[in-house]
């Protein structure tokens, strides 16, 4: 073998051990999910197209398909995030909660200034989702119940919790009274998608609380 030969054979050796090796993210893919969450509660999964995900990340075409191959995986992550982040600090909040009745009325009208927020009505993502893709994508129903469960749970916990306090009424099981918060407090974010001003919010919050 002359040298320009093995020259072209190590070359080729060369460019064989490259293309296993794995590559470096040139982005920060937490960041990128984030903006890709907000891009998604905004406009839901249809309403986005690939080249809105790829104007708001500022992301190139074939990074985004080389880490997650498509739109409808990438929306998975970022309705994971959203669980493991929003939904995680919610819970704990309640979690570390001592006046339970203001806990409450705090996590209502948090939910709905977050609900409207600057970026206009965007409701909850998770019920957005629900609205938009639930009754037709098990893997998505999945995840939203997983998250619909663990905040029931942290509203029971609480309640029950603020029941041996003499913080609430021992009138309804806390179970029961869980889900019937959870539920209003589901249905508020539909409300604001509608437009509803803060004196409508107001009230369906104090209604809502003086079941306690």
């Amino acid at each position: 073998m002359n040298l320009s030969s093995a020259i072209r054979e190590f070359r080729k050796f060369a460019i064989a051990i490259i293309n296993t090796m794995p590559r470096t993210k040139s982005f920060n893919e937490e960041d990128m999910l984030d903006k890709a969450k907000d891009l998604f509660w905004r406009k839901g999964f249809n309403g986005t197209p690939p080249q809105d995900i790829l104007d708001e990340t500022g992301l190139s075409r074939s990074s985004l398909y080389d880490t997650y191959g498509d739109k409808y995986t990438l929306f998975i992550k970022t309705l994971q995030r959203y669980r493991d982040r929003e939904t995680s600090a919610v819970i704990d909040f309640i979690d570390q909660a001592e006046d339970i009745p203001q806990a409450f009325r705090q996590l209502f009208q948090e939910t709905y200034r977050e609900c409207l927020s600057s970026q206009g009505r965007r409701g909850c993502f998770m019920i957005n989702t629900v609205h938009e893709l639930v009754p037709h994508d098990a893997r998505v129903e999945t995840i939203v119940q997983e998250n619909r469960q663990a905040t029931e749970d942290a509203l029971a916990r609480a309640i029950r919790r603020g029941q041996q306090k003499g913080q609430i009424a021992k009138e309804h099981q806390p179970r029961s009274l869980a889900r019937f918060l959870l539920n209003a407090l589901w249905g508020l974010t539909t409300q604001v998608k509608l437009g509803i001003d803060k004196k409508i919010a107001d009230d369906i919050i104090k209604t809502t609380l003086s079941f306690l």
